[in-house]
């Protein structure tokens, strides 16, 4: 399963992730992950959720953060949730195609590895191409 949640900035996407991380932690058996672009949400989150600050690990393309995530699962497969905030600074790409290619191998992934993926995008859900429209 992967969930995609746009909005454009100040809209409470961090928020609304936040909330989410928080239900997963109490009904997930799992491990949770948040992938942050910085160390922002340190004291939002519980101590119970791996939080990783991705700039400490300069991911700077989507190929970049798909060999991360396969990395986090390779040595963990306890994962069953990983949240992935402001996927664009992450990524440092915030090209439509590019992105459905991601969300598209986050999808397979999902598939075949059990673990659920919430991602965010900052942008208006009006601006999301019909595949992207896909994971809304």
């Amino acid at each position: 399963m992967v969930r995609l949640i746009m909005g454009a900035a100040g809209a409470g996407k961090t928020k609304q992730l936040i909330e989410l991380i928080h239900a997963s932690v109490e009904s997930e058996k799992g491990s949770v992950v948040c992938i942050e672009p910085s160390a922002d949400m340190t004291y939002d989150i519980s101590y119970n959720v791996r939080l990783v600050n991705a700039g400490e690990y300069d991911l700077n393309s989507y190929e970049c953060l798909r060999g991360f995530i396969s990395g986090l699962y390779a040595g963990n497969y306890d994962i069953s949730h990983v949240y992935v905030d402001n996927l664009w600074k992450i990524a440092r790409n915030s090209d439509a195609h590019e992105t459905e290619k991601f969300l598209g191998w986050l999808e397979r992934f999902s598939d075949k590895n059990m673990v659920k993926f919430t991602v965010t995008v900052s942008a208006d859900a009006d601006t999301a191409t019909d595949l992207m429209r896909h994971y809304l």
